[in-house]
């Protein structure tokens, strides 16, 4: 190559990087997983990332006779690939022929471009180990301690991994921070920095940390902009990507990018989300990082809205083990589940074809027998798209799930008059349609009590129930109005005029939701509940007597007054399920794919400090506060 066209593709490279010219934009991505038609939002962002990327075919090698033969993924189509002046397209096609033709002038142009060349290399001390880390990451004695974030504006976009425009910075973490006891914080938000509680938060970079010791991820989001991810990672590191289906609802498996794969869950007629915000970093050392998210994988979630992130690393065994198949509900079991759910084995299977033979697992199974999970303490809780029929099903997906976990934390509340009651404040970015027998559905799993008490009741007597005491945490459009971006920064929070005035809608149950670090909005999606104790029964439904069963694994734990959810659930009946039939056999049916994960909360403080919310929230003065509408704001209208 020409030494001259060295020059112009490092100049290249460099120009793709840099801040693009954009003002504060007016953002609008429907993640509301309601009964609608607004998912074509979606499908629209979609096609537009996959069109600023030119991704070349991914070279296959010979099937061996001795390996199972899979199906060749289908090739990207021209129309979803297209030329394309985004300065992010230019990068992905120049990166991808510079990694297939050359290597080391591929190295030798990122440092040009004013990326790290070391990458690969680490620095090492006098005993010849890493500074950040040893040959094989070990879980310390005692848990690890950070410093907060940078306090100054200029330290956090040149820290924060993503600039202004939202490209990837050119800087990375001076100390790769380990989490072996887990770890779960705000993201780090453009006009609340530092924040004003003073506490850390997560930035996209130190999730990912030094990208040069990833092998392998697997990932998941909703709204999903692929050329800016991947500017992220090392273009030879594979990646699985599950993202939402097509119209159609279909389950896929498809090449979309140089070491890329997206597969996509089924979804009825196409119907619902996969909502899943999750990441399974892979390290070259051996351990593995699980992060569960309520950020989609653009740059408007990482830069301007406030999100919630937990992560832990896991370390590797010195040997597999074998898994017990009567252990279905710890944390690898049904992240296994999850995994077999979003219709990852066959992209697993073509991943290893397509170049890929020694990736960090074979099959998701080996989640389960390669990693040692005693240290992880948080509870997975997924939901899973479909019709789940019978209690076996039932219980692993939902709000079912929930009330198990709950249970499994000994945070029963019990029945009859020495029942405690539980009080939920449910923050989140989209509204539901709510009635009283579903709030009290979910009310009854949040207590760790099962709908078997009351799937044999008449309708009609559950639609007089009075509401249960749940509290609906949702910004005022006065609130919203007042955030650092006013009207333009609430393109990703939802409540439909049609739910808000709705007959017996319950209006009374609604909370503002102010963060703790600032003037901006928050894409979290939380629940705080806490127990307490009651003098006398007040729900109708509650009238049973005692029941003092005790056959359920219950969790060791120190004394608690309540639990906490943190994951890309919102509060709604698409996100946690409705359930129908008998006691005897129970149909649940849910509409979105969600994961998130459920924590005991000790006292009333933990309470406090745990919330991304300020705490008490403030009730909705009658009359005088309405939610935020995004549909009525002159900044979100078709035509704006």
């Amino acid at each position: 190559m020409d030494p001259n066209e060295d020059d112009d593709l490092a100049r290249a490279i460099a120009l793709s990087l840099q801040d693009a010219q954009r003002k504060t934009e007016v953002i609008t991505i429907d993640d509301s997983d309601e009964e609608s038609d607004d998912d074509a939002r979606f499908q629209a962002e979609l096609k537009r990332a996959l069109e600023a990327s030119r991704a070349e075919e991914v070279r296959k090698p010979e099937a061996s006779t001795s390996k199972p033969q899979v199906p060749p993924l289908p090739k990207p189509q021209p129309a979803e690939i297209l030329q394309s002046q985004h300065p992010a397209s230019v990068f992905l096609s120049e990166r991808a022929q510079l990694e297939k033709e050359r290597r080391e002038r591929q190295k030798r142009l990122r440092k040009q471009a004013g990326l790290d060349d070391d990458e690969d290399q680490p620095k090492s001390n006098a005993n010849g180990a890493d500074d950040d880390e040893d040959d094989i990451d070990k879980p310390p004695a005692k848990r690890q301690h950070f410093s907060s974030s940078s306090n100054s504006r200029t330290a956090y976009a040149d820290k924060r991994g993503v600039s202004s425009s939202g490209t990837a910075s050119s800087s990375k973490p001076t100390r790769e921070q380990l989490f072996w006891d887990g770890e779960c914080r705000q993201t780090a938000a453009m006009h609340a920095e530092p924040r004003k509680d003073g506490k850390p938060t997560f930035r996209l970079t130190d999730i990912l940390g030094k990208t040069s010791d990833i092998a392998f991820a697997i990932m998941s989001s909703y709204a999903l902009d692929f050329p800016w991810i991947y500017q992220f990672f090392d273009p030879s590191v594979p990646v699985i990507m599950v993202a939402q289906p097509d119209a159609t609802g279909a389950a896929s498996v498809k090449n979309v990018l140089p070491n890329w794969i997206k597969t996509t869950p089924p979804l009825r007629g196409g119907f619902g989300c996969q909502h899943m915000k999750f990441m399974l970093l892979f390290h070259k050392t051996g351990r593995l990082r699980v992060v569960i998210s309520t950020a989609n994988l653009i740059a408007y979630d990482w830069r301007d809205m406030e999100n919630t992130v937990w992560l832990q690393d896991v370390p590797l065994r010195a040997s597999p083990t074998r898994a017990d198949p009567k252990v279905t509900d710890d944390f690898p079991a049904v992240l296994t589940y999850v995994l077999g759910s979003l219709n990852i084995r066959p992209a697993l299977s073509s991943m290893i074809m397509d170049n890929h033979p020694d990736l960090a697992i074979k099959s998701i199974e080996e989640i389960r027998t390669h990693w040692d999970w005693s240290k992880v303490k948080a509870h997975l809780v997924p939901s899973i798209a479909g019709k789940h029929e019978g209690w076996p099903a039932v219980i692993k997906t939902g709000h079912p799930r929930l009330m198990m976990v709950v249970r499994k934390l000994g945070l029963r509340t019990g029945k009859g008059v020495s029942k405690k009651q539980v009080v939920l404040e449910c923050q989140g970015s989209s509204i539901g349609i709510y009635t009283t027998q579903w709030m009290n559905e979910f009310h009854y799993s949040a207590r760790g009590e099962s709908a078997e008490d009351w799937l044999d009741k008449p309708k009609k007597q559950r639609e007089k129930a009075s509401y249960p005491p749940i509290k609906v945490v949702f910004p005022t459009l006065a609130t919203v109005r007042a955030n650092a971006n006013g009207e333009s920064g609430g393109g990703t929070i939802f409540c439909r005029r049609r739910q808000w005035s709705a007959k017996n809608f319950p209006k009374d149950h609604f909370y503002d939701s102010k963060s703790k670090a600032g003037p901006v909005l928050m894409h979290s999606k939380m629940i705080i509940a806490t127990k307490q104790d009651l003098s006398s029964n007040s729900e109708g439904h509650d009238s049973d007597t005692e029941d003092d069963s005790d056959d359920d694994e219950i969790q060791v734990i120190d004394p608690a007054i309540g639990w906490a959810y943190v994951g890309s659930h919102n509060f709604t009946p698409s996100a946690w399920g409705t359930l129908s039939g008998s006691s005897f056999n129970p149909i649940l049916n849910i509409s979105n794919y969600e994961v998130g994960v459920v924590f005991p909360l000790k006292d009333e403080e933990a309470a406090n400090q745990f919330a991304c919310f300020e705490r008490p929230p403030k009730k909705y003065a009658s009359g005088r506060d309405e939610p935020w509408i995004q549909e009525e704001s002159v900044y979100h209208q078709p035509d704006a």
